[in-house]
């Protein structure tokens, strides 16, 4: 799929609002779809899990499927599966070629734990789900959460290594949904936005925002970030029950302010910085929608803040 610029421009300046909830209806259309389908599957599991690359609206995706599923009378629970990471200092920690912690392995998780719990889940059994400490670099169990679902509940685990075969192999009765940013820009039918570009600039102002990474910084990770999507991710996208597109045709729109100024500040020479080149121009050929008219249950809260999913 692919959305074209001329409607996109088009849209934004006729009814830049009716422009994002046209979007966003497109998006929860999707996810209801989805939910039904859970409900089918919870005779088999009370296990969703749910995988994506970075940037893909995981978090959110995550959470309104539980709304739409208490619409269906169904009771979840959501576990995000970063609190499996294991401690860094053990010595058997993956590592990038370059000797850096590889935190786009899904050997940076427990594997061994997660795989135990699901099974207990499924027997119905109590669960102590780990907290990892990321300040410490280390799990803590002494702030960890209880959960005990009872027998019409269903537990959500959201992290990109959802759908690895270590996981899925050992718990094949799992429903397995697949959220990504699949869709390109064309202009003419020539492809001018990539959809890795979309997630890039989701990431990028994201980071800026609320985790205190500068562009620069950000375009840094990108290259391992997307070696470790294409060995540990998309490999097995195609296993999921549901496959579910949050890209937005309105998103650029909505970012390119924001992206642009970040990436103007990413100085001549920086990784990737080619790379960047070829977006920037792009951006100055969509037309601006005001972030203060996106809806505060928009997915693409996720990235400027201002939600009501928000943390």
């Amino acid at each position: 799929m692919s959305y074209e610029l001329a409607v996109i421009n088009e849209k934004a300046r006729r009814d830049p609002k009716g422009f994002l909830e046209e979007c966003d209806e497109s998006y929860r259309s999707q996810i209801r779809d989805a939910a039904r389908k859970v409900v089918a599957n919870r005779e088999k599991s009370p296990i969703v899990l749910l995988s994506g690359p970075s940037g893909s609206g995981k978090t959110t995706t995550a959470r309104i499927l539980r709304e739409e599923l208490r619409k269906l009378g169904v009771t979840t629970h959501s576990v995000e599966m970063d609190n499996y990471f294991r401690d860094r200092n053990v010595e058997d920690y993956p590592r990038t070629p370059e000797g850096d912690p590889d935190l786009e392995s899904p050997y940076c998780l427990d594997l061994k734990l997660l795989n135990e719990h699901f099974s207990m889940l499924t027997r119905g059994e109590r669960i102590r789900v780990p907290k990892f400490d990321f300040s410490r670099q280390m799990r803590s169990m002494s702030s960890s959460m209880i959960l005990h679902p009872g027998p019409e509940e269903m537990v959500i685990f959201e992290g990109i290594h959802a759908l690895n075969r270590e996981i899925t192999g050992v718990h094949p009765e799992a429903f397995r949904l697949y959220v990504a940013a699949s869709s390109d820009i064309t202009d003419g039918g020539k492809v001018i936005f990539k959809s890795t570009w979309q997630r890039l600039l989701r990431r990028t102002v994201r980071d800026s925002l609320f985790r205190g990474s500068d562009a620069g910084y950000t375009m840094s990770l990108w290259a391992n970030v997307r070696r470790g999507e294409k060995a540990f991710i998309t490999p097995f996208k195609d296993t999921a029950h549901v496959k579910l597109d949050t890209s937005f045709a309105c998103e650029v729109n909505v970012l390119h302010d924001n992206a642009e100024r970040l990436f103007r500040q990413v100085p001549d020479g920086a990784e990737r910085y080619e790379e960047l080149r070829q977006i920037l121009p792009t951006l100055e050929r969509f037309a601006d929608i005001p972030d203060t008219l996106l809806a505060p249950d928009s997915m693409l809260r996720e990235f400027i803040g201002g939600g009501i999913y928000d943390a």
